[in-house]
């Protein structure tokens, strides 16, 4: 049976790219790949995608206002345990809260608090945006074997600092470390675009669709 993935749209940006990526990959895997605001569609998917582009309030409250997607995501993801990816502020919404203007709750998946990025260097622009090295910092199913001199592409001001630093898979380094991955159990979450990403982020969206948690 064809396996489903469900990439959730909740008026959070263009989710053209996204979709475009995902079918490139799921294809040749059998995998059907829909972008849906039906909580019943995100039910029976075998595998979530959450992406997101924006201010941290402002994406935490359009996807509370789709009436019983959080529902949806708790039950599919966190009680049924299938694979979930949050990109972008979609993975920043795995944490517990975020500071951006106003301290707003995120799904608390993650403990930990979404918060400005503070290069070092006064000279570096915020947003952060831009192709930037990755550094693996955890094993991952997802992330073995992707490219050694991994270069992912980034556009943010905010990032995850988790509670336990077991859960930051990867960094890069902008004036100082930044979060680029986050993960735990069936949890995966990349503050750079995969679907932007060309090798890398094709690389690590079939590696997706492969894992089993």
């Amino acid at each position: 049976m064809s396996q489903a993935v469900a990439i959730v749209d909740y008026d959070s940006g263009n989710l053209h790219s996204a979709e475009k990526a995902f079918q490139r990959m799921a294809e040749p895997l059998g995998q059907s790949v829909t972008v849906t605001a039906d909580p019943d569609v995100v039910r029976r998917a075998d595998r979530v995608v959450l992406p997101g582009v924006g201010a941290f309030g402002d994406c935490a409250a359009g996807l509370r206002a789709v009436p019983g997607m959080i529902e949806a995501l708790e039950s599919r993801v966190r009680k049924d345990g299938r694979p979930f990816l949050g990109i972008c502020v979609g993975a920043q919404l795995l944490a517990s809260r975020g500071d951006e203007r106003g301290l707003h709750d995120g799904l608390g998946w993650i403990s930990g608090l979404v918060t400005a990025i503070k290069p070092s260097d006064p000279s570096l622009k915020i947003p952060h945006m831009g192709w930037n090295r990755l550094e693996m910092r955890g094993a991952h199913a997802v992330l073995d074997g992707l490219p050694i001199d991994a270069h992912a592409y980034f556009v943010h001001s905010y990032h995850i600092l988790p509670e336990d630093g077991g859960h930051v898979l990867a960094q890069a380094d902008y004036g100082g470390p930044l979060t680029a991955i986050v993960g735990r159990d069936n949890l995966l979450g990349c503050q750079f675009h995969p679907e932007k990403s060309q090798r890398l982020g094709l690389a690590l969206i079939d590696q997706f669709l492969r894992w089993r948690p």
